[in-house]
């Protein structure tokens, strides 16, 4: 069965840096995409970052481009997001996602895999 697991959220003051996790299992790797999406209260969810195993492709929000970067760990079966500079804006619960595509995409209701979330509090 497939899984994501994410962790790695917390509090943190403005400019600095928080590396969110999300490990998958039950088979989540090689011909799926992957997708951090965040949710403020009050707001829809909205898509950070995108990732496609097989081919190292990345997008960004512009919201977060040259502040934020995802990577992946394969034998950890494990995706990351480093977030840096962050700003109070950037407070949300953050959420890993999966599509079995090798294509990108921004809209949450393109990913039919989701994690727990976690959350991310940056103080001004």
């Amino acid at each position: 069965q497939e899984q994501l697991v994410e962790s790695g959220g917390g509090l943190v003051q403005a400019g600095g840096s928080l590396r969110l996790s999300c490990a998958s299992s039950g088979g989540i790797s090689g011909n799926y995409a992957m997708g951090w999406f965040r949710q403020a209260p009050g707001k829809e969810r909205e898509f950070v970052a995108g990732f496609i195993w097989k081919t190292d492709v990345t997008t960004y929000a512009d919201s977060v481009k040259g502040r934020f970067t995802i990577s992946r760990d394969t034998a950890k079966n494990t995706v990351y997001l480093q977030m840096n500079s962050l700003k109070p804006e950037d407070t949300a619960v953050y959420y890993c996602a999966a599509r079995r595509t090798l294509s990108a995409a921004t809209m949450a209701s393109n990913y039919g895999y989701w994690g727990q979330g976690t959350q991310v509090t940056v103080s001004s």
